[in-house]
């Protein structure tokens, strides 16, 4: 080719004829141009996605109205809320809210929004949203079953303007702050709520990082990536859209089948492995263990106070020194949760380390707790007045407690006692508790605000199963709800788990520990201050 000829005039003579006309063959070679630069085109790559193993299939999935833990999972990648809480420094820290001001009385909550966030249907969040949202889960038609008592002494919400909301309370309620940053009171569309009424649990909207998809109840649950996302918490380490396209969770109700769906690749995230094969794939190459502690109540035994004998303050004691709870972490959970010794984790704001050395392990002080009670060794069991020391149980068969209950019946009859077991319904075992009918019921409830004592040791609680009447339990735990300084709080939760303790109505056994496995390729995943939801937008996933 000549110097002079350049790409154009060869392009033109090669497509058009001398007086201009279009050639047939022109055509031709656009086609097959157009077919080279598809083929030298780089693939499309295959979406990011990722399968996550849920444990449980709930009844429900509307945050507003179902209580179940396994539904935050998802869902608090779908919903925001108006604060967030720092997992690491237990601090509150802005969220759907820029700030917010508490009323001198501890009765108003003034909350001043973001402007820029809009849900996922287009629908601009504003006060009249929060409003609305608020509203919906205190009007008794909708039933909730968690969310309307974690609002609290709940009045009203009043719109101050288009980005300025008050929460108006009848009177102060110190657990408000930690409620609003939980999935149960995340904010959704308005206009969605409207729309699919009873039916909106299979077509939620919220303001997250992630769309609500599909939901198939006892197969999977499926979020998208939300592109506009721009506004998340600083607790996120990506603020930003996520990293994620897609993620399906999918349920396996079966401890066994848990590993193996890890093994075989089935799944990249699963959560509550069985201890021994969490500490088994933590030594695999292949997986990383995610040891979570979870704050709330331990796994613990509520002792009947109004029932004989465990109405006797000196039989109670006894027990929990017979007890060699080390023995029962270390051969039913692996050693991968700690010894509890009082009725909240460790990892829960205000845990009392007083608790700790109040009942070592010491049967030989159980037995003479025993025998200044009167009841005395028989040949080999506990009697007093011609009846032996016989306790009844009723438990369920999740959380290892029937492993649990094994134990404490070899560690039990070592001192002469006698324990009886049936494992009941869940229906059941609420029964049983409030009306009193066994010695002993195993119970646990995870959260972040000691608060939740209130709902176990005040005398006119709904699960008072310890049978406890106490003037002063009852006004320090009802201040503590009502105060705003956390120091003044956590000083009065102290004097409350130091008096469970000594009155003994409860048997700690272990501090929960979510054992969650991933695959090594999983990168990025942090669970929030609850311990049980992961935040998918920092969640990245290697080839």
């Amino acid at each position: 080719m000549s110097r002079g000829v350049g790409w154009k005039s060869l392009w033109r003579s090669l497509v058009f004829s001398q007086r201009g006309e279009p050639l047939w063959f022109g055509g031709a070679l656009l086609l097959c141009i157009a077919l080279v630069l598809v083929a030298c085109a780089p693939p499309t790559p295959p979406p990011r996605r990722l399968v996550y193993g849920l444990t449980l299939a709930p009844s429900g999935i509307d945050p507003h109205i179902n209580a179940s833990a396994e539904l935050g999972i998802p869902l608090t990648s779908v919903y925001d809320t108006l604060i967030y809480q720092d997992p690491e420094s237990g601090d509150f820290v802005p969220g759907l809210a820029e700030s917010w001001e508490i009323s001198e009385d501890g009765r108003v909550y003034t909350f001043h929004l973001r402007r820029d966030v809009t849900f996922h249907d287009g629908t601009p969040f504003n006060a009249q949203a929060v409003k609305a949202n608020l509203d919906r889960i205190a009007a008794p038609e909708t039933r909730s079953q968690k969310a309307v008592f974690m609002l609290g002494p709940y009045e009203r919400t009043e719109v101050i303007d288009e980005y300025t909301v008050a929460i108006h309370l009848r009177e102060p309620f110190a657990p408000l702050l930690d409620s609003l940053s939980q999935v149960y009171l995340g904010m959704a569309s308005p206009d969605a709520l409207r729309q699919w009424g009873p039916d909106y649990q299979f077509h939620q909207v919220g303001t997250g990082p992630f769309k609500f998809v599909e939901y198939v109840p006892n197969d999977h649950l499926t979020i998208a990536r939300n592109p506009d996302y721009r506004w998340g918490p600083s607790v996120f380490a990506n603020r930003g859209t996520a990293y994620l396209d897609e993620v399906i969770f999918r349920f396996y109700t079966d401890p066994a089948t848990r590993a193996m769906a890890l093994e075989s690749g089935e799944v990249h995230v699963m959560g509550e492995v069985p201890p021994l094969d969490a500490r088994r794939l933590s030594q695999d190459e292949r997986f990383k263990l995610y040891a979570v502690p979870i704050p709330g109540q331990p796994l613990q035994f509520f002792f009947n106070t109004a029932k004989s004998p465990t109405d006797d303050l000196r039989v109670r004691q006894a027990l929990i020194y017979a007890t060699d709870r080390e023995a029962i972490v270390n051969t039913v959970f692996g050693g991968l949760s700690p010894v509890a010794h009082g009725p909240l984790t460790r990892a829960t704001p205000g845990y009392d380390p007083a608790v700790e050395g109040m009942y070592p392990y010491d049967p030989e002080r159980a037995k003479a707790l025993l025998d200044e009670a009167g009841w005395r060794e028989v040949n080999g069991m506990r009697q007093k007045d011609g009846q032996p020391l016989r306790l009844e149980a009723v438990i369920m068969g999740w959380g290892y407690v029937p492993e649990v209950v094994q134990l404490l019946q070899a560690q039990w009859q070592a001192i002469g006692v006698e324990l009886t077991v049936q494992q009941v319904p869940y229906g059941a075992l609420l029964e049983a508790g409030r009306t009193g009918a066994v010695h002993l019921i195993p119970f646990l409830l995870s959260g972040t605000d000691p608060d939740l004592l209130r709902s176990f040791f005040h005398s006119g609680a709904a699960f008072n199963w310890s049978k406890v009447s106490d003037p002063e339990l009852d006004e320090w735990l009802g201040q503590a709800s009502r105060l705003t300084n956390w120091d003044q709080r956590s000083a009065l939760y102290g004097q409350v788990q130091r008096r469970i303790m000594e009155q003994a109505l409860v048997l700690p056994i272990r501090d929960y520990v979510n054992l969650n496995v991933a695959s090594a390729r999983v990168k990025g995943l942090r669970y929030d201050a609850r311990g049980w939801f992961p935040w998918l937008v920092d969640v990245s996933l290697e080839p």
